[in-house]
C-alpha cells in the first residue's frame, strides 16, 4: 500500500555530509513511523534512527548521534536524514523504512516496509 524510494547517495570525503531523501507515496504516511537502515556487504542491516508520525519522538543508534539528523516532512511525504561528518564505516546502502510502530534495532526487519535503498559511499 505504501512505496518508498530513496534518494541524495553517492560518493563523499570523509568529514564531510550528504542528505538523504525518502520519498512515499499514499496518502498513509502520515500515520506511519518512519526509520532509516542501512546495510554494508557482508553484514546484516542495521537499524540507524527513526522517527515518529508527528515527529515527536526520534532514536538514534549510537553510531549515529551527534552525527545524523532525521526529519519528515508529511505535507510532502518524505522523510530526511542529514548525515554530517561522514566516516568511511558509514559507508553501505541506506534504506527507509516504515512501520504502524515504533522502530528499533529490535524491530523485525521482514515485518517493515521497505524503499529500494540508495547508495552511500565515503572515502577516507
Amino acid at each position: 500500500q505504501v512505496q518508498f524510494v530513496e534518494s541524495g547517495g553517492g560518493l563523499v570525503q570523509a568529514g564531510g555530509s550528504l542528505r538523504l531523501s525518502c520519498a512515499a507515496s499514499g496518502r498513509t504516511f502520515s500515520t506511519y513511523t518512519m526509520g532509516w537502515f542501512r546495510q554494508a556487504p557482508g553484514k546484516e542491516r542495521e537499524f540507524v534512527a527513526s522517527i515518529s508520525r508527528g515527529s515527536v519522538s526520534t532514536y538514534y543508534a549510537d553510531s549515529a548521534k551527534g552525527r545524523f539528523t532525521i526529519s519528515r516532512d508529511n505535507a510532502k511525504n518524505t522523510v530526511y536524514l542529514q548525515m554530517n561528518s561522514l566516516k568511511p564505516e558509514d559507508t553501505a546502502v541506506y534504506y527507509c523504512a516504515a512501520d504502524r510502530l515504533p522502530i528499533t534495532n529490535a524491530t523485525p526487519r521482514d515485518g517493515l516496509y521497505w524503499g529500494q535503498g540508495t547508495q552511500v559511499t565515503v572515502s577516507s
